[in-house]
């Protein structure tokens, strides 16, 4: 399962997000540090479920009228300070934390009410851009050490006749997250010395920044935009890299409304409509998310979450099924199953996602919409619908 992890500095609103999107009650508070151990749930990325094309839908419970939620993990770690790193604040158990995660939230508090250490200030008093590059900087200065602590070891195996510069980086860097394609695609970018002994620290930092920059891109989530000053968030759109502005507080709010019946609304919908009793001070409240959802097409919320999977993972989401005619498995569920595949994935990478049994045993595949068998290089699309043929 793809792992989505929120950053941030103390008291930016990972807690309430990390709420918001997984419907899981933790411990939020207006003071730093309100997180220590990692808040691990489920969120869900949306995307156009394939059953519109059928008469009747589907009925699975993650489809809401065609809009399908695919479950990732979501990971609410503590939060970091200037200098975490280092090891200041919880900064070495959050930086370690984040090791597994295949793509970063960065939450930062657009309105400006809180300072560097993510203690409560007045609004607008504190320049919400200089965490714009904070947790990547934590983030490769944290990196950087673990490759200075282990560069010894790495002249060490130099001494093997049989030494391979690549293979001992890359064994080296899997320890951290990184996929053998992930430090050879960084490898291949920049030239570097064969021999270790003759590396330098630049070139050490080059190299923990880049696989840094491969294996955890991040999306700037401009949170407490409905209270943000305009100029703020101006500001914050204008950084350079995706950035998302957003209402933790206001998704919440929605999604708990929701559960009471008090508005029709789903995760991503650019608009909600009452239809319950509310008190006059949450109907206000809703109308201020309202304002929210008109400029920016939602919360922020899911699209924040949509965007760092489907955007910067770039993933596809693909259908598997049993009986190619009907979409259904065995016990004749229509679409039951959706898996994130990268994008350029084939039918036999689909099979090894449902089990490796299954992809071991692989024959063909047939692609339910056509009824018509693809070849095994065929590249799989978002909303593929496929039925594996094996022995198994």
């Amino acid at each position: 399962m793809i792992t989505v992890a929120l950053a941030g500095k103390p008291n930016a609103g990972k807690s309430t997000f990390f709420t918001a999107a997984t419907m899981a009650d933790v411990d939020v508070g207006n003071y730093p540090f309100t997180t220590i151990d990692a808040n691990r749930g489920i969120a869900h990325v949306r995307t156009e479920c394939p059953c519109l094309d059928l008469d009747s839908g589907c009925g699975n419970e993650r489809c809401r009228n065609g809009k399908r939620y695919v479950p990732v993990e979501l990971v609410d770690v503590a939060g970091l300070v200037p200098g975490a790193h280092e090891g200041k604040g919880l900064g070495n158990q959050f930086l370690d934390q984040l090791t597994n995660a295949d793509v970063i939230l960065n939450v930062v508090d657009a309105s400006g009410g809180t300072n560097a250490e993510g203690e409560p200030v007045d609004i607008g008093t504190y320049d919400p851009l200089d965490e714009v590059d904070f947790i990547e900087e934590e983030m490769d200065r944290w990196l950087v050490g673990i490759v200075d602590r282990n560069w010894e070891s790495v002249e060490r195996k130099s001494r093997s006749p049989n030494f391979d510069i690549d293979e001992a980086l890359t064994e080296m860097l899997t320890g951290f997250g990184a996929t053998e394609a992930d430090v050879g695609a960084v490898l291949r970018e920049f030239d570097y010395p064969d021999d270790p002994k003759n590396w330098t620290d630049d070139h050490r930092e080059t190299l923990a920044r880049a696989v840094r920059r491969q294996t955890k891109p991040l999306v700037l989530v401009a949170n407490k935009a409905d209270i943000a000053p305009e100029e703020n968030l101006t500001r914050l759109l204008e950084a350079n890299r995706p950035v998302m502005p957003a209402s933790a507080e206001g998704e919440l709010a929605l999604r708990r409304a929701s559960r009471a019946s008090a508005v029709e609304y789903d995760p991503g919908d650019d608009s909600f409509e009452l239809t319950g009793e509310l008190t006059d001070a949450q109907r206000a409240g809703l109308e201020t998310v309202r304002e929210l959802i008109d400029e920016y097409g939602g919360t922020g919320v899911q699209e924040a979450l949509n965007t760092a999977v489907y955007d910067l993972l770039d993933v596809i989401t693909v259908y598997p099924v049993q009986d190619a005619g009907k979409w259904t498995d065995a016990q004749g569920n229509v679409l039951p199953d959706a898996h994130l595949l990268p994008r350029g994935s084939t039918p036999r990478d689909l099979a090894f996602e449902i089990h490796t049994d299954i992809g071991e045993s692989y024959l063909h595949a047939v692609d339910a919409k056509s009824e018509r068998r693809i070849s095994d290089e065929y590249e799989l699309s978002e909303g593929d619908v496929v039925k594996i043929v094996s022995t198994n």
